[in-house]
């Protein structure tokens, strides 16, 4: 259930939201702009052709430090953190022993320390599951830094020169970061994103972000709202965790092969391989609806399996989404039907991504 009103935490560019018209909604515990008033289409638009800002403070901040970080950090991410290079970025999952998935992550590799983005729902979750790890041995140290941060997510074609106009110096390659200054703020600047787009992920003390934002604005960046963040990374297939991916599900069956490494030895990883090996019964499946309709989290599919994410795609101006489906039923091309509110709606797997930049 969703926190009252007066439970919800607010980021430090509320007013900022409030003021130029945002329709705000709980999320995460969290009072978030879902839109603002030229709507999600319009948002979704700017992005995927000039540039677009997200207030993402919302999400959580994880630091690890000591002489076993790096160690520590292997045996609780799927993904190879020795080959993480100092000012680098990795993706991955972290998991249960059954391989079920705690949470996906970001972790930044720093000077003398790494720096993971959880997501804001399983922030909690995640600090004990860190604490908890580090309490197995390692000569490590495991602090809370969802309190030291504001994000912003800058995405879009235009993303990057926007930022550099107000910045010290050139912008960190996708999957990479450095430390700049940005509108007169220190922060963090990190090659990643959530939308498919060009662009950078800056991490920048409370106090500062006000001032960041207010730049990046008048600069010509347009605020986006969750709307639009969710049909964006929607249409490129990047996972929501929550409706793609949960603790019920392991990393084979939800596409995330490619982001864990079992000769690692993660926490999971002989599960995550038997799976790797014998298959899965069902798989993650990008889809578009062949004819009316839009699919939604949760809506069940004839035959088996069941629809995690649905929506109307801007871009592509047909419905899409993603759905677990039969191992046997996930080849592109295969067609089948989904129950939308009681009727049969019909739908085509498709390749991942659905939407592709033009060259």
């Amino acid at each position: 259930m969703s926190a009252p009103p007066s439970e919800l935490r607010r980021t430090p560019l509320h007013a900022r939201h409030a003021a130029a018209g945002a329709r705000l909604v709980p999320f995460a515990g969290w009072e978030m702009p879902v839109q603002y008033t030229g709507g999600i289409r319009a948002e979704h638009e700017a992005v995927r052709g000039r540039a677009g800002v997200f207030d993402v403070s919302h999400m959580g901040e994880i630091e690890t430090r000591g002489p076993q970080a790096a160690d520590f950090l292997q045996h609780l991410l799927s993904n190879d953190v020795q080959r993480l290079p100092e000012g680098g970025a990795q993706y991955s999952v972290m998991c249960h022993d059954d391989g079920g998935i705690v949470d996906d992550l970001f972790t930044y590799r720093l000077a003398d320390h790494f720096l993971t983005v959880t997501n804001a729902a399983n922030h909690g979750k995640d600090l004990a599951w860190f604490r908890r790890g580090a309490q197995a041995g390692f000569d490590v140290e495991v602090i809370d830094r969802a309190g030291d941060f504001a994000m912003l997510a800058v995405q879009g074609p235009r993303a990057r020169g926007s930022v550099e106009e107000v910045a010290d110096g050139p912008l960190p390659a996708r999957f990479h970061c450095c430390e700049r200054t940005v509108a007169g703020a220190p922060l963090l600047a990190c090659g990643t994103g959530y939308t498919g787009e060009d662009g950078v992920e800056l991490l920048v003390a409370p106090d500062r972000v006000v001032g960041v934002w207010d730049a990046l604005v008048a600069a010509g960046v347009e605020p986006v709202g969750l709307g639009a963040r969710d049909t964006l990374r929607l249409e490129v297939n990047y996972h929501l965790y929550g409706n793609d991916m949960d603790e019920s599900r392991n990393p084979i069956e939800a596409g995330l092969g490619w982001a864990c490494k079992e000769d690692t030895g993660f926490a999971g990883s002989e599960a995550v391989h038997a799976a790797r090996e014998a298959g899965t019964a069902e798989k993650l499946a990008a889809f578009v609806m062949t004819g009316p309709g839009i699919a939604r989290q949760g809506n069940p599919i004839l035959g088996g399996g069941v629809v995690t994410s649905g929506t109307m795609s801007p871009s592509l101006g047909v419905g899409i989404g993603m759905a677990y489906l039969p191992s046997s039923a996930t080849e592109p091309g295969t067609a089948f039907e989904i129950d939308v509110r009681g009727k049969s709606r019909s739908a085509e797997v498709r390749p991942k991504p659905l939407f592709k930049k033009e060259s």
